[in-house]
């Protein structure tokens, strides 16, 4: 019989066991708690979503960047070599068949190993040139010319870009018994008088230790050759195939020029039946870095770094019996010790210390929203545990442990949180693009998910732990309140500090990337310490007033202020990073400009080799501006010390002012170096110039002397005299940009008036800088690159190398690591706002309860609708106002902390580091955006509490 009470009634009986009733409990709580339990799962999701996708897209990215970096390296020159020298010797047949050894660059490459030889390829074929050999006949004209040296060039990937005028390209299979076939240019062919069908004796350089006496070998002049304009910069380096150069004799008076020709395949098998020695062969190989190219460019430097040592220990086993060099085996063929030149290896260390900083830079940016999703979380979990706190207290007051509380809050959200996280994992790595350098990282997103995870035991036991011991007084409660909360600032403190002095002395790391997160932190316990002081001002004020509505406003507002300090910390974060992020997509948008305008000079600018006489172009309202570049030995007149290398750059002051009339270096140059039209002046006179600061330095009391000696012409003494010295903004002027580019890192500069040139016969070394400014006839800013393009043509020939600002931008903003880390912060930024939203919301909704309590009281008083809503605005405003003026302020002041670190030349291609610019429409933008955000909360707040009817208001005072 069951148990019966006096009343007669039975005591039901429990009808299931523990755990059926505890399964009901966590299901009963999960359904209360769904809307915030739903919150932390999307928190999860996207964090986790975000380690599968983010490291995956930034390698994309990278591979992007580096891709970029080694096309247009490869443009120039191939980044990778290797090249040998046969031996060949006067047998018959030769003892080297140069077709076969040609042919073998993909046998050298095998050596690397099929994984890294799979990503190489051939830039059109081996090549050979030979030493300069003597022409003997026949003379060139003119007494200037005390002798001729001709190089011989077998180099396949020219043909394409050749025109032969007269006669045909020589054959690459001659008949026996006929001369070998050979090229020149126009300009060399006239140099040498000959033309197509005529005969050259050339004279080469003997073997040592095996003939007597040179070789002798004769040429037929196959046809001449013209050559065409190249947009792929072949003819860098190559300028010798079109114009011949000069240079002083050594041993005697003179002047020897120096010729280059083409000649076919089987060049070399005819020289070696006449006992020339064998050509330099060079194999050039391209990086194809299609796909993973960060991946695929370390693959590659590893055994790079080692193949050299690898095809001497396998293709050279042996010495020769003759000379007793090292002798190669390479298919079959005798050569000598092989050399690998690689070009991959420092661009590829390079692009690591950049792509360390874009990394260093997006760090701040994610670390910004995991602190923001943290506090989120802080915030979600608060206010789920001040929903169940009644329940929590019952369950307490029943007899439940701390651990029994804290497990069943586990059992409720662990659930929800791992199946969130593999969720978010599962979709990040689905939307993740393939076949890059990134890869996902599931360290992070479970750290996170743990974090989330750990954050409710540890709010729930702090929020149910056993009260502490009655008898302690209420004031040492305090005291050690007070203290604790000045040890925890103080701590954050000196973090703070510390982390800052770290970071301007070491530069940015992945533990570094925290410290804007401690500045914010910082930055929110200053404000919590100050505005509750100003609020206390507005409250004496308030109280001589007659209204009340803002005197209670203030009191409540000062009341809450330490309440708000996690909603604070929120908004002060996310539009601190938000301003960071707009203040560096503004400095590198503008940096752009800048580093365009360095590489190009003007509008456009066209370089070529040697000191050349621009032609006239027609009429197209383009103006022009040349610039010289002479590497000169200078005297000084003072002490007579000899300063080596220095570079002179010659310039006409107006033609730089009509090219850029705002230049500091144009009109410095215009006051200084400007001198009346006239005749021209004579070699005594002295000609005014500046001076780069390190040049000034070496001479600060007189001028220089330098003597040029040219085609065998009498010596040309120039008296140079210095009128003033480059400041550091004339050596950035963009007008110097293509010329310092041809300058190497610390060589002092001169700059002097373009009657030097006059004085001095044209030369071959040095350069000429065209520059060039369109629209200046049409009234328009710029003219059309393909304008630009021909105008600089036949202004200085198709061998320049062309330069058009809007390519050199459109370059520039189309870069992987700009665009990518663009994109890092505009990414977070956006979910950086929507998670401090979400948590703004959640903290109003946490401590709406206290304003709508005080609300319903006034109104219980008598306080009108009009009033309740005003008292709103008053307790959030301060909070607005705090939030914009502590995220505007930490997103100005984290740059400036980190400006020594902060290096954003590498996005630029600028010569200095970009002026810091911030973005004011956005920072703007940004606060109206918080304040209106806030001050919407207050006005939600306000309809709600007017639509209470009187029962809701009594229960709530």
């Amino acid at each position: 019989m069951p148990p019966s009470t006096g009343t007669g009634a039975a005591v039901p009986r429990p009808t299931g066991t523990g755990a059926a009733v505890t399964r009901r409990l966590i299901r009963k709580e999960t359904r209360g708690d769904l809307p915030l339990l739903a919150c932390l799962a999307v928190l999860v999701l996207v964090l986790t979503a975000l380690c599968a996708w983010a490291p995956v897209f930034a390698g994309r990215q990278e591979d992007r960047a580096l891709r970029q970096r080694v096309d247009a390296a490869q443009v120039q020159a191939p980044l990778i070599s290797l090249s040998t020298t046969p031996e060949v010797f006067d047998t018959q047949p030769p003892a080297v068949d140069m077709a076969t050894l040609l042919g073998a660059g993909r046998t050298l490459t095998d050596h690397l190993g099929g994984s890294a030889a799979r990503h190489l390829t051939f830039a059109g074929g081996g090549s050979y040139d030979y030493n300069q050999a003597s022409l003997i006949a026949p003379r060139p004209p003119g007494p200037a010319n005390t002798s001729t040296r001709l190089t011989v060039s077998y180099l396949p990937s020219a043909r394409a870009r050749l025109h032969y005028v007269s006669g045909r390209a020589p054959a690459d299979h001659t008949p026996l018994g006929t001369a070998p076939q050979i090229g020149l240019s126009q300009a060399t062919a006239q140099a040498l008088g000959v033309r197509a069908g005529s005969r050259l004796t050339l004279e080469f350089a003997k073997t040592p230790g095996v003939q007597s006496t040179p070789p002798d070998a004769g040429l037929l002049v196959s046809g001449v050759y013209r050559t065409t304009a190249a947009a792929d910069d072949f003819w860098t380096g190559r300028e010798t195939l079109d114009q011949p150069s000069r240079y002083p004799a050594e041993h005697s008076a003179g002047t020897v020029l120096a010729v280059r020709g083409l000649v076919g395949l089987d060049a070399a098998d005819l020289l070696a039946g006449a006992g020339v020695g064998g050509p330099r062969v060079t194999w050039q190989l391209r990086a194809d870095l299609s796909g993973a190219a960060l991946d695929r460019a370390h693959a590659l430097t590893g055994p790079l770094s080692h193949y050299s040592a690898d095809l001497s220990a396998t293709l050279c086993q042996g010495l020769d019996p003759i000379t007793g060099d090292v002798s190669c085996q390479v298919d079959g063929q005798t050569t000598g010790p092989l050399l690998v030149t690689d070009f991959l290896t420092p661009l590829l260390t390079a692009f690591t210390a950049e792509d360390q900083q874009a990394r260093a830079l997006a760090t701040f940016a994610v670390d910004a929203l995991a602190a923001v999703a943290l506090a989120t979380v802080t915030v979600a979990v608060r206010l789920l545990l001040r929903r169940r706190q009644p329940h929590l207290r019952l369950q307490r007051a029943r007899g439940a442990s701390t651990a029994r509380l804290v497990l069943l809050r586990c059992a409720v959200t662990w659930p929800v949180v791992s199946i969130a996280a593999l969720l978010g994992w599962a979709a990040g790595r689905a939307l993740a693009p393939t076949g890059t350098s990134g890869s996902p990282q599931p360290v992070p997103a479970a750290l996170a998910a743990a974090v989330v995870a750990l954050t409710v035991p540890v709010m729930t036991w702090l929020a149910v732990r056993e009260p502490r011991r009655a008898g302690r007084l209420r004031r040492s409660r305090r005291k050690t309140a007070v203290g604790r909360r000045v040890v925890l600032e103080l701590t954050v403190l000196l973090a703070a500090a510390a982390g800052v002095v770290a970071l301007r002395s070491q530069g940015p790391d992945g533990i570094l990337g925290a410290v804007p997160v401690l500045v914010a932190l910082t930055v929110v316990l200053i404000l919590l310490r100050i505005y509750p002081l100003v609020l206390r001002l507005v409250l004496r004020q308030a109280r001589r007033g007659r209204g009340t509505v803002g005197f209670i406003g203030a009191a409540r507002a000062a009341h809450d202020a330490p309440a708000t300090g996690l909603a604070l910390f929120v908004l002060v974060l996310t539009l601190g990073t938000a301003v960071f992020g707009g203040l560096v997509h503004r400095t590198i948008g503008d940096g752009l400009a800048t580093g365009a305008a360095w590489t190009t000079g003007a509008d456009a600018s066209a370089t070529v080799a040697g000191t050349v006489t621009s032609a006239p172009g027609a009429d197209t309202g383009i103006r022009t501006a040349l610039q010289r570049l002479h590497a000169l030995d200078l005297v000084g007149q003072a002490d007579g010390a000899v300063i080596s290398r220095v570079a002179v750059v010659t310039v006409d002051p107006r033609q730089l002012a009509a090219i850029a009339p705002k230049s500091p270096l144009a009109g410095a140059l215009l006051s200084g170096l400007a001198t009346p039209p006239g005749p021209r002046a004579a070699a005594s006179a002295p000609l005014p110039s500046f001076l780069s600061p390190d040049l000034r330095a070496s001479e600060r009391t007189g001028g220089f002397t330098a003597t040029v000696v040219t085609q065998g012409k009498p010596p040309v003494d120039l008296n140079l005299k210095p009128v003033g010295t480059l400041t550091a903004a004339e050596l950035h002027d963009p007008l110097l940009g293509p010329v310092t580019a041809q300058i190497a890192a610390g060589t002092p500069m001169l700059i002097t008036t373009a009657t030097a040139e006059h004085l001095m016969p044209q030369q071959s070394s040095g350069s000429t800088v065209l520059l060039l400014k369109g629209g200046a006839s049409r009234g328009s800013a710029t003219a059309e690159p393909a304008a630009l393009r021909s105008a600089a043509a036949r202004a200085l020939g198709p061998l320049a190398r062309i330069r058009v600002r809007s390519e050199a931008l459109s370059t520039l903003r189309a870069d992987g690591l700009t665009r990518g880390l663009g994109t890092i912060y505009t990414t977070t930024s956006i979910l950086a706002a929507l998670s401090g939203l979400l948590a703004l919301a959640l903290e109003l909704t946490l401590t709406s309860h206290e304003r709508g309590r005080t609300t319903s009281f006034l109104r219980t008083l008598g306080l009108g609708g009009k009033e309740a809503g005003a008292l709103h605005f008053l307790q959030l405003l301060p909070l607005a106002v705090a939030s914009a003026v502590g995220g505007t302020l930490l997103g100005l002041l984290e740059p400036r902390l980190m400006a020594p670190t902060l290096d954003l030349r590498q996005f630029t291609g600028g010569p200095a580091q970009p002026a810091l610019r911030t973005d004011y429409s956005l920072t703007v933008a940004l606060v109206v955006g918080v304040t209106a955000l806030i001050l919407a909360a207050a006005a939600t707040e306000t309809v709600l509490a007017r639509r209470r009817r009187l029962g809701a208001v009594l229960r709530l005072t």
